[in-house]
């Protein structure tokens, strides 16, 4: 595979994941303070089938495309930006796993409510906090990755 393929490939996967995640965050904060449980449950859907399509893939892709152009390019693995960016990356994706677990949970406690028309549930308010804690950290360590790669 050609140095520019891989790149590409690199930076589109970020792009994506950057993009999706943000874009998927703002339309679930946004549903959840509507207090429209329809709305609620059609945006958790959403943005659970979002991280399958769209954001699982790209945080594979990353570290695939990073390792390949690492090794391309002869970068020593102690190189510090490199090693900044990869302790990023666990945190961020460590972070990601635990959300998505939590919008799943999300998504089920909406889709009960909603089946037996019911109001949300307080757990439910109790992991939009979680939800939000944790995606706020894994958007700027994966953000933060992005400027490394730029400014290395």
């Amino acid at each position: 595979m050609s140095y520019e393929l891989l790149l590409t490939l690199h930076i589109a996967s970020v792009v994506l994941l950057l993009g999706v995640g943000g874009g998927s965050a703002f339309y679930k904060f946004m549903s959840d303070r509507s207090g429209n449980l329809e709305v609620i449950l059609h945006t958790n859907k959403l943005v659970v089938l979002a991280d399958w399509f769209f954001t699982t893939p790209s945080i594979i892709l990353q570290p695939v495309t990073g390792y390949m152009l690492v090794e391309f390019l002869h970068i020593p693995w102690s190189t510090p930006w490199l090693l900044r960016a990869t302790l990023l990356y666990v945190f961020s994706t460590f972070l990601w796993l635990i959300a998505v677990w939590i919008q799943i949970k999300m998504k089920n406690l909406a889709q009960e409510a909603y089946d037996n028309s019911l109001d949300l549930p307080l757990s439910y308010h109790r992991l939009i906090s979680w939800w939000i804690v944790l995606g706020v950290f894994s958007f700027m360590a994966m953000a933060w990755i992005f400027v490394l790669m730029i400014w290395k």
